[in-house]
Parts: C-alpha cells; sequence; structure tokens
C-alpha cells in the first residue's frame, strides 16, 4: 500500500491526519483557510479534529507557523468524499485500507504491548522513586526513634555526646549570615515567613521535626550542629505528674 499521506497517532492513540496536507493531496483550487471553513462547519472540535500549528518554510528561507488540524481518520475520509472528485476517493480507499490495518488483531496486539511496556516503566520509575524517599526515611529514624523516647530537650550537646562527636553547633542567625542570606531569601528557601524565621533565630518560638529536616538540608547542616536555644537558657523537662 503506497503511502499518499503522513498518518500519525495522537496522544489518545488515535491515528490522525494534516488538514493542509490532505487539501494539497486533493489537488483542491480553492484556498486552505475558505475550504476549511466551508467543510468545517459540522465537525466538532477534540473530537472530529483539535488545532495544531504546522511549520512551512517562506521565500527568504525563514520558518513560518501556520494554523492547521490534525483529522481523525474518520473526517478525513469524509473530508475526501465531500471533495467530489478522483482524488478524493483514491483518498477515500485508502483511510478504509489504513483503518483495517490498524485494526487489525497483530496492531491491536502490538499496541496493546507499547501501552504495557509504558506503565511498567513508568511504574518502575516510581518505584525507584519511593525507594529513594524510603533510603532517605530510614536514615532519619534511629535518630527519631531517640529523640522520642528521650525526657526532656534534646540539645546540640546531647545529640554531639550521642553521636560520639565534639558539639560545635551554629545559631539560626549564623547559618543565615554565612550564607549571606536576608532573612527574606532564607525564609523563602525555608518555605516560611519572614515573621517566623524571626522567631526561630531569636528563640521565640521553634521548628517542628519536618521543619528542622528542612532546615538540614537548606543550610546544609546535620541536626547536631544547629544550635536553636543557647545551652545556658536551657530548661530541663519536668513532669508534672511526678513533681
Amino acid at each position: 500500500m503506497n503511502q499518499l499521506i503522513t498518518i500519525s497517532s495522537n496522544e489518545n492513540d488515535e491515528q490522525v491526519v494534516s488538514a493542509r496536507e490532505l487539501h494539497k493531496g486533493l489537488g483542491l483550487k480553492k484556498r486552505f483557510s475558505i475550504w476549511w471553513e466551508q467543510n468545517s462547519k459540522l465537525l466538532i472540535e477534540n473530537e472530529d479534529f483539535t488545532s495544531v500549528l504546522s511549520g512551512t518554510v517562506v521565500n527568504n528561507g525563514a520558518k513560518r507557523q501556520l494554523q492547521d488540524y490534525a483529522l481523525t481518520i474518520d473526517t478525513a475520509k469524509h473530508l475526501a468524499m465531500q471533495s467530489q472528485t478522483e482524488k478524493g476517493r483514491e483518498y477515500r480507499t485508502y483511510f478504509i485500507q489504513v483503518e483495517k490495518a490498524w485494526n487489525s488483531p497483530d496492531m491491536v496486539m502490538k499496541r496493546a504491548l507499547q501501552i504495557a511496556d509504558k506503565r511498567v516503566i513508568a511504574l518502575q520509575i516510581e518505584n525507584n522513586h519511593l525507594n529513594l524517599e524510603l533510603a532517605e526515611a530510614n536514615k532519619k529514624l534511629p535518630f527519631l526513634e531517640w529523640a522520642l523516647q528521650t525526657k526532656g530537650l534534646v540539645t546540640p550537646t546531647i545529640i554531639a555526646k550521642k553521636y560520639g562527636k565534639t558539639p560545635v553547633t551554629y545559631t539560626l542567625l549564623q547559618l543565615r549570615t554565612g550564607k549571606r542570606w536576608t532573612q527574606k531569601e532564607a525564609a523563602k528557601k525555608l518555605g516560611v515567613s519572614e515573621s517566623t524565621l524571626s522567631k526561630w533565630e531569636n528563640a521565640i518560638r521553634f521548628p517542628t521535626m519536618d521543619q528542622v529536616w528542612v532546615i538540614e538540608d537548606t543550610y546544609e547542616v546535620p541536626l547536631s550542629g544547629i544550635n536553636f536555644l543557647p545551652e545556658n537558657t536551657v530548661k530541663p523537662y519536668k513532669n508534672k505528674q511526678a513533681s
């Protein structure tokens, strides 16, 4: 079967052809815009056709964008017959042959396998992302379990002692100024308001554990290296029931 016109597939796995290419192939004398206006009145956009842009090269060699339409095979058959020409009948017969080949058992199975392969690849990518997220969460889990079991405020000194490290710590203000960020810039990177960051830096309020992870990643400093409260102002936790 000789190819009369370029046939492609859209995102819905439907065969489509260019209205401009069909108009040219039919050898019609009417300008494309007039032909389309007269013959598309009963067509439904996004069902029988979709609006697209096609490129063409003009005399000076520059490329120019032209309005085009991606036609379904049924629509293309209809427009070919409307031309009432020998070329129109030739194109209609061609489109019928294309449809038969497209809907043959072998082609249906081939497309089904291609769709299945795409889904498998998408699931593999999603699974890889989930594994990375899980691995990252597992890195933080031991510390989180320990912190939840520890009575009292978990200070940087306590964290450093647990991991056998010297408690070299920095306040949030020192971390920000070390990056040469304004409070507005830092707040944007941390996903909080300037007011919230100001309260953190002045130990008026404290970030949640989820926010702590963001602070770690943003300032590129481990939790053990961040001092949210000066050590000499830390008040020990008191259990009201025990007092």
